[in-house]
């Protein structure tokens, strides 16, 4: 098979589901039914989804040049994929858009076979068929910079002036799109040629015989230190704040026992339980890049070793440790993100009025990091922290990785996307249908087109 033959099996798979319809919401002049923020693997999935409900007039923007959504060619430095290579989500039960049928559509069944985890580039480079297979309606280049209500929908402020109109909007906006990362203040105070955060585009190739330090524990941790050795830098210490690395990936649970799709059926407390195990488990970095850092000669991990202080000196950088001062070149951030609307500048209209989850349930012994995640409904909408608010956030819903208190592992992580999709897409035709219930029912009490048009006697039939 080949990718050509491969587009053909899916053009008829389309045929036979009836891809492709007459949308059933009433057009609006210069209104868009639905526009996703986001053009990486939710917000296509998104999109494919939406238009599979008959609900075309959409449009998916992206801030970065085409080809480049997401992180799996900017920032994003591991070798593969995390996950399962079997894992599903964003072809919606259509067999022919599958990684896998892409993949074998290449290699074959044998090459499938062989496969590990799917290598990182690769991933990228279906989502990019995808997109192109499918015609989804994205628009790149299109940074998103102001969400402001209007009654029954919202203006989106883009960057240059242009503005969209739109009855719905998806914050389809990644692991990032619900706060920002997060660089210590004290490290902040540096030089900015000094330091980087692993969500940067970082020139590691400039760094050849360097010494680097990099904080934090996590997978991106050794993803860059693989990188930064295979680059040429002269040492790469890697500074842990727990005394050992996480052994255990809870989500490897989550993924086997049902969880993930059930996630949303749980009360508040236990969403709230499972969510501090999770955030005090962390996850352990993938094996495999570990290896791939600790087999060269300039790297060093250090456990126990937070960080007290950075100063920049004639010698370079001298971080400061329970354990002593080391000094390096440049230091690199491994340290995660913050989750709360009021960091997201498009949400600086709204967020006052976003629920949080410490406005919802009072926690017998709160975690700041959980209780500043919106507390989403159950089609991952935003939720109003008083009534006066519902109106300015009707329609506004956020599929990111903000809703994993909410909505568990699921709009921003491939193990989730599903499970998570359908109940997105169910929830917007939902909404949308209920906006225009009056007209509809209306529609439907007045409809007198006739079907049976029969010629027929009274008498003539048995």
């Amino acid at each position: 098979m080949t990718l050509a033959s491969l587009e053909t099996r899916l053009a008829h798979d389309l045929a036979c589901l009836n891809f492709g319809e007459a949308n059933w919401l009433k057009p609006r002049d210069g209104e868009y039914d639905v526009v996703i923020v986001g053009g990486g693997q939710s917000g296509l999935g998104a999109a494919f989804g939406l238009m599979r409900e008959r609900i075309g007039n959409i449009l998916v923007i992206d801030e970065n040049p085409a080809g480049y959504e997401g992180p799996w060619d900017t920032y994003a430095r591991m070798a593969t994929l995390r996950t399962p290579k079997h894992l599903i989500g964003i072809e919606h039960g259509v067999p022919s858009l599958t990684f896998r049928a892409w993949w074998e559509a290449q290699h074959g069944e044998a090459g499938w076979a062989a496969l590990g985890k799917i290598p990182r580039r690769e991933w990228m480079a279906y989502l990019r068929w995808f997109r192109a297979a499918l015609k989804l309606p994205v628009r790149n280049d299109a940074k998103l910079e102001r969400i402001e209500p209007i009654g029954g929908g919202f203006r989106l402020h883009l960057a240059g002036g242009e503005v969209l109109a739109a009855r719905k909007v998806v914050l389809a906006t990644g692991i990032q799109g619900g706060g920002h990362w997060h660089t210590p203040d004290f490290v902040r105070a540096l030089p900015a040629h000094r330091f980087a955060h692993t969500s940067e585009a970082i020139d590691y190739d400039a760094l050849a015989g360097k010494r680097i330090a990099i904080l934090g524990g996590g997978a991106s941790a050794f993803d860059n230190a693989g990188t930064a050795l295979e680059a040429g830098a002269a040492a790469v210490e890697v500074h842990v704040r727990r005394d050992a690395l996480p052994e255990v990936n809870p989500i490897r649970f989550m993924e086997a026992s049902g969880m993930i799709p059930r996630y949303p059926a749980l009360d508040d407390a236990a969403k709230y339980e499972v969510m501090r195990s999770f955030f005090e488990r962390n996850q352990p970095p993938t094996v495999d890049m570990f290896e791939r850092a600790a087999a060269h000669p300039g790297f060093a991990l250090h456990t126990g070793s937070p960080w007290l202080s950075v100063e920049e000196t004639g010698e370079g950088v001298v971080v400061t440790t329970p354990n002593g001062c080391f000094t390096y070149d440049f230091l690199v951030l491994s340290t995660g993100l913050v989750t709360d609307p009021a960091l997201r500048p498009e949400l600086a209209e709204v967020q006052g009025e976003i629920a949080r989850w410490g406005d919802r349930f009072a926690a017998p012994d709160p975690m700041p990091v959980l209780d500043a995640h919106p507390y989403l409904g159950p089609a991952f909408q935003f939720q109003p922290r008083t009534s006066e608010g519902a109106a300015a956030l009707h329609g506004l819903f956020a599929f990111n990785y903000s809703a994993l208190i909410s909505m568990g592992l699921s709009a921003a992580a491939l193990s989730g996307l599903k499970h998570a999709l359908p109940r997105l897409v169910s929830g917007l035709a939902d909404q949308l249908f209920l906006d225009d219930e009056a007209r509809i029912l209306a529609e439907y009490l007045a409809y007198s087109e006739r079907e049976f048009t029969a010629q027929w006697s009274k008498g003539e039939a048995a």
